[in-house]
């Protein structure tokens, strides 16, 4: 299975932020919007950074709550990992466990196409084997 499948089925919206948002407007997008990452872009829509809710918890723990009036690029990872529509599921699971982040972008042609998170990679993968135990069930039974 391919990162384009997940994208066909869940689309390639993807929220986007600049780096002048402050923490709390990033923050408040992620709450309002139910997601748990911004992919932050620059003035032509190339990602510069990505930001999540782990990112502004740990900040805030380390710097306290007035961080919150910081610009995203303070904050932001900047040196994103990403993936193409044509890698495997694996690689992109692979990717996340390595990398310990649970948000890649999808990028197509220099392009935003969409985003994947873990619990994507994680519902593919769980239809995946439940089509495999199906087809096997199958098998046994004509067996």
């Amino acid at each position: 299975m391919t990162v384009q499948m997940i994208i066909s089925q869940k689309g390639g919206d993807v929220t986007t932020g600049t780096v002048d948002m402050t923490i709390a407007q990033v923050a408040e997008v992620l709450s309002s919007r139910k997601i748990g990452a911004m992919v932050i872009v620059d003035i032509a829509e190339r990602v510069i950074g990505i930001l999540s809710e782990r990112d502004i918890v740990r900040v805030i723990a380390q710097r306290g709550a007035s961080v919150l009036s910081a610009p995203a690029s303070e904050v932001m990872t900047r040196n994103v990992i990403t993936c193409a529509p044509r890698d495997t599921i694996e690689d992109v699971m692979l990717k996340m466990t390595n990398g310990r982040f649970r948000h890649v972008p999808v990028i197509d042609n220099n392009h935003l196409a969409g985003i994947i998170s873990i619990g994507d990679v994680v519902k593919h993968r769980m239809a995946e084997i439940e089509r495999e135990a199906e087809q096997m069930r199958s098998y046994i039974a004509t067996a």
